[in-house]
This record gives structure tokens, C-alpha cells and sequence, in this order.
């Protein structure tokens, strides 16, 4: 049994800058969407999330344990940023999923531009959204949360302000200005004075006419994703579908049937539960999920998946 984790050792994975009233803190794995592993924003992505692959493989060369260390390391920062005393200010400029919304999603600011691009796709390896999610998916306005939850949509940086995941719209272009504005400002500088200077670039940008985040469409994802149970939100779609040609409801259909029952079934409950705790209780009830799965307690869902989807990349996962 190898005695510790097996994750790649990079150099400068996290790079640190700042000056007397400020520090800057940049993910720095480019050429991995900024990935988390074990030890940690470059390129196109803020951070794509955790990296699976390193964890499943440092899980399969030793012992489950090592991949609810990671988690539970990943936990801690993600509540740890949350409630951090001193305000932090996430600049979304690109691809935000999974281990990258932990990072940002449960704090005061979340700062988003054009290129920014939401996603929870955990489902789609036989996991369920975690690091806070069953918080910040919770909160969202009607059953917006389980929707993004079982189907993995994907959001753009408009659609994220819309739905309340973001608090501002920055345009990409003007990241630099807003950033060196910030610079200015003392160490004292009390939350309205941050937001006055942020609001300064922020725009309210308009929807695309295909979008989700539109009030017929809402009350039909709604009507669906209010159902108590994975089936019969399924079932829900299927009969809207039979006379409501939109792409979202057959995208929807396709993409919870492609997926594990079992990761729906948690993922669903996850976010449902979570809708009456704090982010504390959310986190612990998250761990001890990751921990069951990372055992293959009730399947071996995850490591299929995350073969299929992220190793082998066949995208057939075996039942």
C-alpha cells in the first residue's frame, strides 16, 4: 500500500502577488483548466474544478482515505475563503465548475465577465455537486439549483448575474482598470467602499434570447424540478417535452439519463437538505457523502465514470 498521495509535484501551481493593502492570490495550472490537487489563474479557466483524474488514480494505487484527505483539505479552504474576515474579491474570467465554484461561490463578492462560464457536472462521473454546492445551488431562486444540479448545464457570465450566483458583471476588458482601482483603496476600506468602486465598471448585460434564465421557461423548469423524486422530475420533462419543442427540456432529458440513477438520487437530496442548513452543516453532511463514494459504499459508480469521462475517455460507462 503506497504510504502517501501520488499527485504530480508541479512548481508555482499558486502564485502570490500584493502590495501594502492587498494580496493577489492566481491559480496557476493553465494547461489544466487550473485544477485543484492535492496542493493548490491563468489561461482560459478561473479553475475547472478538482483534479479527478489525480485523485482517482492516487486512490487506486493506495487506499480511499487519500482521496477524503483531499476533499477534506478542499473543504476547509472552501469554508475557511467563505467566512474569511477580510473581503475577497473572486475575478471570473472563464471556465468556473465544480472545485473552482467552491472556491468562490459561497462568498460575498463573485465577480464575473463575458468568458465566464458556469457548470456542476459531477453527475456526469457518477459523483454529486459538493463543495458547498448543497448551499449555493439551494439558494437559488425556485428549483433553479436542482436543475444545474441533475442535468449539468452549463451558464454563461449574464446568466450567473441573473440567477444570483454572480453579484457583478465586470466586461473582460476592463479587469485590469477594476483591479488597479482596487490596488488604490487602504487596507481598511470597509465593504460599501468596495462596491462603489466595483459598481463603477459593473454592467447588467443583456440575456440571450435562447436562454434559460427567461420567465416562461423558468415557470416550466419549476413546474419540472419542484417533483420530489429523480422519476418523477424525469417523467415531468418527458410530458412537457411531448408538446414544448424547446432545447433545453430535451437536453435536459438526455443528459439525466446518460448519468448514474444513484449520483441523481444524491445530488437531489443533497441540494433539497441543504436548503435548511448553513454552509458549516452543508460541508460536513458533503464529506461524509465523498467519503461513502470514495469507498464505493453503494457503487463503483465513480471510479467508472471518472474512467469513462476523464482517463479512458470512451464515454461509455460500464453499468
Amino acid at each position: 500500500m503506497a504510504s502517501s498521495c501520488n499527485f504530480k509535484k508541479e512548481l508555482n501551481k499558486v502564485l502570490f502577488e500584493g502590495g501594502s493593502s492587498y494580496r493577489e492570490v492566481i491559480l496557476n495550472r493553465p494547461t489544466k483548466l487550473n485544477s485543484l490537487d492535492y496542493e493548490v489563474a491563468n489561461g482560459k479557466a478561473f479553475c475547472a474544478g478538482g483534479d479527478v483524474v489525480s485523485l482517482v488514480n492516487s486512490v487506486l494505487a493506495g487506499h480511499w482515505s487519500f482521496g477524503a484527505r483531499f476533499c477534506k483539505k478542499q473543504f476547509k479552504l472552501d469554508y475557511l475563503l467563505a467566512t474569511y474576515q477580510k473581503p475577497l474579491l473572486p475575478l471570473i474570467d472563464g471556465i468556473v465548475m465544480g472545485g473552482g465554484a467552491g472556491l468562490c461561490m459561497n462568498g460575498r463578492f463573485r465577480i464575473v465577465t463575458e468568458k465566464a462560464l458556469f457548470a456542476m457536472p459531477e453527475v456526469f462521473i457518477g459523483h454529486f455537486p459538493d463543495v458547498g454546492a448543497s448551499q449555493f445551488l439551494s439558494r437559488l431562486p425556485g428549483h433553479f439549483g436542482e436543475y444545474l444540479g441533475l442535468t449539468g448545464a452549463r451558464i454563461n457570465g449574464a446568466e450567473m448575474l441573473a440567477c444570483g450566483l454572480a453579484t457583478h458583471f465586470v466586461f473582460s476588458k476592463d479587469l485590469s482598470s477594476l483591479e488597479n482601482a482596487l490596488k488604490t483603496l487602504p487596507s481598511s476600506s470597509d465593504m460599501t467602499t468596495i462596491c462603489q468602486i466595483i459598481n463603477k465598471f459593473a454592467h447588467k448585460p443583456n440575456l440571450k434570447q435562447d436562454t434559460i434564465y427567461q420567465t416562461q421557461r423558468l415557470e416550466t423548469l419549476n413546474e419540472c424540478f419542484s417533483n420530489d423524486t429523480v422519476e418523477e422530475i424525469l417523467l415531468a420533462l418527458e410530458n412537457e417535452a411531448k408538446n414544448n419543442a424547446e432545447t433545453w427540456i430535451s437536453k435536459a432529458i438526455n443528459s439525466m439519463k446518460a448519468v448514474s440513477p444513484t449520483s441523481l438520487k444524491i445530488a437531489l437530496r443533497s441540494i433539497r437538505q441543504g436548503r435548511d442548513q448553513n454552509l458549516k452543516q452543508c460541508l460536513i453532511r458533503e464529506y461524509t457523502i465523498c467519503c461513502n463514494i470514495l469507498r464505493a459504499t453503494i457503487s463503483n459508480d465513480f471510479y467508472e465514470g471518472s474512467r469513462a469521462m476523464l482517463i479512458d475517455k470512451d464515454k461509455k460507462p460500464k453499468v
